[in-house]
């Protein structure tokens, strides 16, 4: 039961990070083809983004309101509505109005469901029967890296309808991987024998709290969340203006697919065996290491002079973005009462998005007036004031949310 419950929350991560790649990292491919402009496109992608901000806390509060059932309803909900959407990019043959809307509406929905998914790792996951997020999260990474390269050669060859039919698809297997979690997940409950009603008694008492409510009781929670907004700027950037920072050092585009291949190599390890590594490390712990890691990473990218001095400076990817990925979902779990958990996945979540609309945002303009050098001593910056507040305030996250449930 346990290796079942695994095996489909994996195809939820899965399911879920292919159609991130289909619509994100497509969505250049697919917008040049119906005649945006660069500049339109940055602001596409930056309105869904901002868009996604403010629709995370509201899909949060209300899946905080609801029980296990209609949290996998609310998500097939929104699969089914970005799967009409989906549909409807086969009716545009050049840039238009609607096209701009449905395309920042499909972005946001779809970057909002990220917390959501998280969330259900830990909604459905008992002492008997535990899911392993690090695990079904290496499986996303894999995932998305197959499909995006099987889309590139069906893109190459079909032009780019193949596009939604692909994220069509996909968003297919997600809905069927959600009800197939739902299912193993209540014939856990069954086997284990416990009192459904009494489950539900005890859900039903738990304090159903505000948003505002949520940020009075986990200052420190919120305090660290602006930490990784500041220490995932440079990943918003090394992520969408990769080609010019090769470029600034002799690289081409050839290069960059290969480092990206590179980095998601190299969080692998760290994401397949997150269960094992928290058995010998704190989260806490793994945060000041990995806001570390990010730091060194952007610093060493910005004194780079070759490209293959990039490489070096990519290495601390494998300790960087999965150690800190995981340990800071895992800490939401470790601190915070279920009710309010996704609420907590939510703000991280939110903190990653506007992390790349600023970048996308700023990194534009610093690119046109200074260069790529400027663009990553900025985000070195960031990055190193990011890693301080880790160290000044991650110690107190436990602390104070232990003090607020023992009340």
């Amino acid at each position: 039961m346990k290796k079942s419950l695994n095996i489909s929350y994996s195809a939820v991560q899965g399911s879920y990070w292919m159609y991130f790649g289909a619509i994100m990292s497509f969505a250049s491919v697919f917008l040049l083809s119906k005649d945006y402009t660069n500049s339109e496109i940055g602001v596409i992608l930056a309105l869904s983004s901002i868009g996604a901000v403010i629709l995370q806390p509201i899909l949060a509060d209300m899946v905080d309101k609801m029980e296990q059932k209609p949290l996998i309803l609310l998500t097939n909900i929104v699969a089914i509505g970005l799967i009409f959407g989906t549909a409807s990019l086969y009716l545009f043959k050049m840039k238009s109005l609607t096209l701009t809307i449905v395309f920042i509406t499909l972005a946001a929905f779809m970057s909002s469901l990220q917390p959501i998914v998280t969330s259900i790792a830990f909604h459905y996951s008992t002492a008997r029967n535990p899911i392993n997020f690090g695990m079904s999260r290496s499986f996303g990474s894999v995932s998305y890296a197959a499909m995006t390269s099987i889309l590139g050669a069906m893109v190459y060859k079909y032009g780019t309808n193949a596009i939604p039919t692909a994220g069509i698809i996909i968003l297919f297997l997600l809905i069927v991987s959600l009800l197939t979690t739902a299912s193993i997940s209540k014939k856990a409950v069954i086997e284990a024998d416990i009192d459904n009603i009494d489950l539900n008694k005890m859900q039903k008492s738990q304090q159903k709290i505000s948003l505002a409510e949520f940020i009075r009781r986990n200052k420190n929670f919120v305090i660290f969340s602006f930490a990784v907004m500041l220490i995932f700027f440079q990943n918003s950037v090394l992520n969408s203006y990769l080609i010019q920072i090769l470029e600034n050092v002799g690289g081409n585009s050839n290069q960059m697919g290969q480092l990206f291949s590179f980095m998601a190599v190299l969080e692998l390890p760290g994401l397949f065996f997150f269960t094992q590594i928290r058995k010998k490390l704190s989260c806490q712990f793994m945060l000041k290491l990995s806001s570390v890691a990010f730091a060194f990473k952007i610093f060493l990218t910005y004194l780079a002079g070759s490209v293959s001095f990039i490489y070096i400076a990519f290495l601390f990817q494998l300790i960087s973005f999965p150690l800190f990925l995981s340990s800071s979902v895992h800490l939401v779990d470790e601190v915070m009462d279920k009710n309010e958990a996704v609420k907590g996945q939510s703000l991280i979540t939110s903190m990653m998005t506007l992390s790349t609309v600023f970048a996308s945002f700023i990194g534009g303009f610093v690119l046109d007036l200074s260069g790529a050098s400027s663009l990553l001593l900025i985000s070195s910056i960031l990055a190193v004031i990011g890693a301080i507040i880790v160290f000044v305030i991650i110690d107190k996250i436990k602390v104070s949310a232990k003090s607020i449930y023992k009340s």
